[in-house]
């Protein structure tokens, strides 16, 4: 694809032509918003400014997805899709590192997308295409010698802390993105003798380490899960 070079933020947007033959497909809109949606953040995020990033008519991309709602639902899906790449179904038995693999993959994909953060906290993942990747995964985990109850309760506890964890790390308020306080900024107004331990906290980073905090979170979660009896 062609692209023209926008001054606008630095951003590259492609020649505009008909959705046909800019390739359009399901995956290159959802690609293409979750690109809009790391250069300009959510709450700009419309079907018009996304045809106009992906170079086509605002109505092409309803071939794809029926409305804005889709869109965004979409959004979670390809991030979703994205945590799960890759991964092969798991040997039985070895659900645990498997579960391991998604959910850094899960964070991996959410830290380079932090504007579906929102959504990923917010909308359920129940579109078509979500719910035929579930179905793929529920299939492996029972032939890795998971029940089906425990491999929802699993993956849904992994993905809600996973999510809960990127949004802590790298989440911002839709449309106050940079507004966020640091915890750096305090350090000058804290009293020694009150805050002892915050002001160390601040001086050593100790318990700042978001990779070895979620790592570490993780095996614990799936150590514990792993050591439940099996349900009769």
């Amino acid at each position: 694809m062609a692209y023209a070079v926008s001054m606008v933020k630095g951003v590259r947007v492609p020649d505009r032509r008909s959705g046909a033959k800019a390739g359009l497909s399901r995956e290159r809109v959802l690609d293409g918003a979750l690109e809009y949606l790391d250069a300009y953040g959510l709450p700009a995020l419309s079907m018009r400014k996304l045809g106009t990033h992906l170079g086509v008519e605002a109505m092409s991309l309803y071939r794809h997805v029926p409305n804005k709602a889709a869109l965004l639902d979409g959004l979670v899906d390809r991030v979703m899709e994205l945590a799960f790449a890759g991964l092969q179904d798991p040997a039985p038995g070895s659900w645990v590192p498997w579960v391991r693999r998604f959910a850094h993959g899960l964070r991996a994909a959410l830290r380079a997308h932090p504007g579906v953060l929102p959504l990923a906290a917010t909308r359920p993942v129940n579109s078509p295409e979500a719910l035929q990747l579930s179905e793929r995964w529920l299939g492996s985990m029972r032939a890795a010698g998971l029940p089906l109850g425990r491999a929802m309760d699993v993956i849904n506890v992994v993905a809600t802390f996973t999510i809960g964890h990127t949004l802590a790390e790298v989440g911002q308020t839709p449309g106050h993105e940079g507004t966020e306080p640091d915890l750096d900024q305090h350090a000058g107004d804290l009293d020694p003798e009150q805050f002892p331990n915050l002001l160390e906290v601040i001086t050593t980073r100790a318990g700042l380490d978001f990779d070895t905090r979620f790592t570490e979170a993780i095996d614990i979660l799936l150590a514990g899960y792993a050591a439940l009896p099996l349900p009769a």
